[in-house]
């Protein structure tokens, strides 16, 4: 395989998760009898760009179809984020009704919501039918399809260009990462600005998250090689923010670079910085990484097979694709993991794809009283411990493994 980016053949293996099917492939009971598709989860090094990508194995109208079941609004901490960024750059780049503000992978409308109650002409793109409708059920217009250079122009044609173009955890969701970020800097306006936010690189190998590795997640990105992209797609970036979500993301700022005018801040010489005096350009920096996932996984076993073995009953919290990826790679199934709970009702009453583990509604808790309850989604784990926190009264306790095993 070439480098999804420059096109440098990939001989480095960063992890390798073994075969495991989409994290978001959802099982209904009926299907638990069929065979279920699964996919290596490999992912490489560039040693020339150094993208940190996996193998191409799925693709992603496979992945992002129309039952994709993810929901940001079911998070209030998420939409707490979105509300703050929508007011911060609202003012920061005068937005009013003469503008325009598009936001790619819409999803449910979480963030644009916000955007249409300020009276700000907005619309979405959106590929799965799903969370499309929900956004619309808001009152918001979402077109249904995957984003590129070649959707762009259509927009341009129909004098549909953005002042703002919004791109929340989506960079690392396109296959072709080239054509889709070309698509900004043709539909932006000549002064418009893009913001796009993903997890930390840098984060990830240094906290040890590899549990955010999974098919939907073709690229893993430094802002070093972010930089790099942006810039041979036609992007400058001029600002770039370091933020708590996801655990550990950025935020940067890019404008056309041929018409931009935006001047460039001094995070980004600063980062740029931080990430070559870490290594980041280096193949050492990526070693090692296998080792410190598969000492998670054994513990993460170790504990269930000992509460297994004491009597003690265990069940997750949030059927996330972190979830997934751990539970997969570290070969657990219901013997083990009784239950996992989550809010969003169109994951109640399926199964977690390769474990499948039943996926129930919160009120089980209180009717089983489990001695631990595992946290999933550790990136709100905060937000998890509040909701649940009437587990309390019967001495139940919480359990997270990443970046290692914390029992509170």
């Amino acid at each position: 395989m070439k480098c999804r980016h420059c096109n440098t053949e990939l001989k480095h293996t960063f992890i390798d998760l073994g075969i495991s099917p989409p994290s978001n492939a959802f099982l209904t009971k009926k299907a638990l009898d069929k065979p279920e598709a699964s996919y290596p989860l490999k992912v490489m090094v560039c040693d020339c760009c150094w993208l940190v990508q996996t193998e191409d194995f799925v693709r992603a109208d496979e992945m992002f179809s129309m039952d994709y079941a993810y929901f940001s609004s079911f998070s209030t901490s998420w939409l707490n984020h979105a509300k703050s960024y929508v007011d911060s750059i609202t003012s920061r780049l005068n937005l009013d009704e003469n503008t325009t503000v598009v936001e790619i992978a819409a999803n449910d409308g979480y963030l644009l919501q916000y955007v249409q109650n300020k009276g700000i002409p907005c619309y979405g793109i959106e590929p799965t039918h799903n969370t499309a409708k929900a956004a619309r059920d808001k009152g918001i217009e979402i077109i249904e399809d995957f984003f590129n250079a070649t959707k762009a122009e259509q927009l341009v044609k129909q004098g549909r260009q953005a002042d703002l173009i919004v791109a929340n955890n989506v960079l690392a969701h396109v296959p072709d990462i080239n054509g889709f970020v070309k698509g900004f800097s043709i539909l932006l306006k000549v002064n418009g600005v893009s913001t796009f936010e993903f997890p930390h690189l840098l984060n990830l190998i240094e906290k040890y998250q590899f549990d955010t590795i999974y098919h939907e997640h073709y690229s893993y990105l430094s802002f070093t090689t972010t930089c790099a992209i942006l810039k041979s797609n036609g992007m400058t970036v001029f600002d770039v923010e370091e933020i708590k979500t996801h655990g550990g993301s950025l935020r940067v700022y890019a404008q056309r670079s041929d018409t931009g005018k935006q001047p460039v801040s001094k995070s980004v010489s600063e980062l740029q910085k931080k990430e070559n005096e870490i290594g980041i350009n280096s193949l050492q920096f990526y070693e090692g990484f296998q080792k410190k996932a598969e000492h998670i996984k054994l513990e993460f076993l170790s504990f269930l097979i000992k509460t297994k073995q004491s009597d003690k009953k265990v069940v997750g919290y949030g059927a996330a694709a972190k979830g997934s990826t751990l539970m997969n790679f570290s070969g657990v199934g219901p013997d083990l993991l009784s239950y996992v709970v989550d809010k969003n009702i169109e994951k109640q009453g399926k199964y977690m794809p390769g474990s499948h583990i039943p996926i129930v509604e919160e009120s089980r808790l209180k009717l089983d009283q489990p001695h631990y309850v595992v946290i999933f989604p550790w990136n709100i784990q905060q937000e998890v411990m509040e909701q649940l926190k009437y587990i309390q009264d019967w001495e139940g306790k919480f359990v997270t493994f990443i970046p290692c095993k914390s029992v509170i």
